[in-house]
């Protein structure tokens, strides 16, 4: 095994006994702890642990490839997802407190005097929450499946038993605090890397300022104008033009987003943990706070990531890489089933573009972008 490897496995199972150690010390004693954490979890604390539920594989993983490839259209995750928990605040996690149930059916059913609500309820839950288990399990297997060098199916088994494991275990009380610890392990890994980049790219260490500077190089040239060439080199749709059909499009995606997210059922159980209705609205605020730290540099990421990955793939217009020059990362993708190459034309060289037909880089799947990023980058291991 070389070093390298070592201390990945080091970082993974380390991280992983530090989430059981923290499952096991905060266990669920009672069916209150298991459901609502006894309800005695602070704003702040609440805020952290909210902000980890929603920023799990979702937006760690999945936004900032959505925006690496859909450019400007991609802001409508940010503001829907954001916009959910606006919604929640305000309008449904103070109220559903003070009326004491722990689930939107149970609410709906007793507003509306209605069984018929309460089912209809129920059903949107279950295609909100699928819809959202999806994407999540979609980034445990990427995760997995590139740490520890498996197959994603492998992977995703892996993260799936990890999680059941810590949460069976401590219950609602137990995941509060593991997930303030995940909190703190996804801001750190995403931000460090992006503050790199930022400053390797524009000279500009912040990366919501790098993503409008000019580039480091001296020509003057913005980072995005640069992206925009180089896209529409190859056929592809400008970075900074929105792929939705128009404002009703983005209005319609943007609400449907806020929506969704502010009827998840696990992010509304959260609201139950703290001890009173002011403090489920503290919580809102504090999750919006450590969900921003998170959300503004989304952008950055995924557009100096595509920058990144164009200029490694096809340096200059018309010169392309050779396939066996490959860098070691794009090999450690291919090994997860998630990045392939075909050489259509038998010349050895990665043709990347948006003609279908001639493109050679069948699949690049989004959600390797944030995890590719730092070695895409060249920064040190």
């Amino acid at each position: 095994m070389d070093e390298l490897k070592l201390y990945t496995y080091i970082a993974v199972f380390g991280s992983f006994s530090i989430y059981f150690a923290i499952a096991w010390w905060a266990r669920a004693a009672s069916t209150s702890d298991f459901y609502v954490a006894g309800g005695g979890v602070t704003p702040m604390q609440n805020g952290m642990a909210i902000g980890a539920d929603w920023m799990s594989a979702a937006s760690f993983i999945s936004m900032a490839g959505l925006i690496a490839f859909l450019g400007y259209g991609g802001s409508v995750f940010l503001m829907g997802w954001t916009g959910g928990y606006v919604l929640l605040a305000m309008l449904l996690a103070p109220y559903m407190r003070k009326h004491g149930k722990f689930t939107v059916p149970e609410f709906i059913s007793d507003r509306y005097y209605s069984k018929t609500a309460r089912i209809v309820a129920v059903v949107c839950l279950i295609l909100a929450s699928l819809t959202y288990i999806i994407g999540q399990m979609k980034g445990v297997g990427v995760a997995f499946s590139r740490f520890l060098e498996v197959d994603y199916g492998l992977g995703l088994g892996i993260g799936m038993a990890v999680v059941w494991f810590y949460a069976v275990l401590g219950g609602m009380k137990g995941i509060t605090y593991t997930q303030i610890a995940q909190y703190c392990v996804l801001i750190f890994a995403y931000t460090i890397p992006a503050i790199f980049i930022s400053f390797q790219l524009t000279g500009n260490p912040i990366p919501q300022l790098g993503l409008g500077s000019t580039l480091a190089d001296g020509s003057g040239v913005y980072l995005l104008d640069k992206l925009d060439l180089v896209v529409t080199e190859l056929g592809f749709k400008e970075y900074t033009t929105s792929n939705m059909n128009g404002s009703l499009d983005m209005f319609a995606y943007t609400m449907s987003l806020m929506i969704g997210t502010a009827g998840l059922p696990h992010v509304i159980m959260r609201f139950f943990t703290v001890p009173t209705a002011q403090a489920a609205r503290s919580s809102a605020g504090y999750a919006l706070v450590f969900i921003a730290l998170l959300y503004t540099v989304a952008p950055a990421v995924g557009a100096m990531a595509r920058l990144n990955l164009m200029n490694t793939i096809e340096p200059t217009a018309g010169q392309h890489l050779e396939y066996e020059k490959r860098p070691q990362w794009f090999k450690d993708w291919e090994n997860t089933g998630l990045l392939e190459f075909e050489d259509k034309n038998g010349d050895g060289k990665i043709q990347y573009s948006a003609d279908a037909t001639t493109n050679e880089m069948v699949k690049v799947d989004n959600d390797i972008m944030v995890l590719a990023n730092p070695a895409i980058a060249n920064l040190p291991n």
